[in-house]
């Protein structure tokens, strides 16, 4: 008995092995294929994106409407309402905008339930954008801005899933996108409430994609978007050391690889690619060195100038 268990668990393993070597060709073969030849079709599909009155959630939007989506935005701004006349004239076939405070569950389930009735009770695609930032020190953080930090940058993405995936966990199809960030995955000084609230995002996004996986529901994609700081507005005043390797980046350029990440279906991206690799060596080096190398590229002073959008907590958001 213990020869056959040990062959049956060399055979598992042989087979483990080819199907890791099978899933590195693919990804190499991805790396090195156009991504239009991996691109879906979302024309007709319905997007949910919060965040959408400003910033990337405007940007992605559009775009999404440009591929022929049908459109809920979702944002506590009235100007929300602007951005879906916005849409309509970039071609999406249907927009709906609700303008609702997504750090109260009770909005957020309410307002889905609306947009579900009007949409026929299907969601194809779920942008989770809708972020807020304090970019203050730890101690000089309000409570109330921390508590509201972790509603809506985290929270609100567990009570638009509970809302939105089963329909599709049902059909066994759709896509989830987190927009997560860089300080998902390094700790930044003066931005501990908004690092925790990424990390906790990044957090979920794996743990649903393997829940979703594992239960037989791996037609439900998700994404995971770790950008740098982008120039929305939203991090206003902060510096790169080295900006030709860590740029303050191009809010088009990044809304170019999300639609991509989107249509290929694309499970991590992180923006610039140069993180990919510090955040490997993060995770290998000791502390000491990871300090001192952070230190070196300038991270731990990027907050120094921070004045976000003026206008008040609520107006700093993705």
């Amino acid at each position: 008995p213990n020869v056959s268990k040990m062959l049956a668990i060399l055979t598992e393993v042989v087979c483990l092995l080819c199907q890791i070597v099978a899933d590195i060709a693919k990804s190499a073969y991805n790396n090195f294929t156009p991504a239009s030849w991996r691109s879906k079709n979302i024309s007709g599909q319905t997007a949910v994106v919060t965040g959408a009155a400003s910033g990337l959630g405007r940007l992605l939007a559009i775009r999404l409407s440009g591929l022929g989506c049908r459109l809920v935005l979702i944002d506590i701004s009235t100007g929300v309402d602007d951005v879906a006349a916005e849409c309509r004239s970039a071609g999406s076939p249907k927009v709906q905008a609700y303008q609702c405070d997504l750090s109260s569950r009770e909005a957020i389930y309410a307002t889905c339930e609306r947009l579900l009735a009007e949409f026929g009770q299907r969601v194809d695609i779920l942008v989770n954008n809708a972020g807020v930032v304090t970019g203050r020190p730890f101690l000089d953080c309000p409570d109330a801005m921390i508590r509201r930090t972790m509603a809506v940058n985290i929270e609100a993405h567990f009570w638009l899933c509970k809302a939105l995936l089963p329909g599709m966990i049902e059909r066994n199809c759709g896509h989830i996108v987190t927009v997560a960030s860089g300080a998902g995955q390094l700790g930044v000084p003066s931005l501990s409430d908004y690092c925790a609230s990424k990390f906790a995002a990044v957090g979920f996004d794996e743990s649903l994609k393997f829940e979703l996986a594992s239960r037989g529901n791996g037609g439900v994609r998700t994404t995971c978007v770790c950008p740098y700081y982008i120039n929305t507005g939203m991090f206003d005043g902060v510096v790169s050391r080295f900006p030709r390797l860590l740029p303050v980046m191009d809010p088009d350029y990044v809304i170019d690889k999300m639609v991509q990440a989107i249509l290929t279906n694309q499970e991590l991206l992180v923006l610039p690619r140069l993180l990919y690799y510090t955040n490997i060596i993060h995770k290998v080096v000791p502390v000491s060195v990871s300090y001192k190398l952070l230190n070196f590229f300038g991270v731990f002073d990027s907050m120094a100038g921070f004045r976000g959008r003026q206008g008040g907590a609520d107006a700093k958001k993705d």
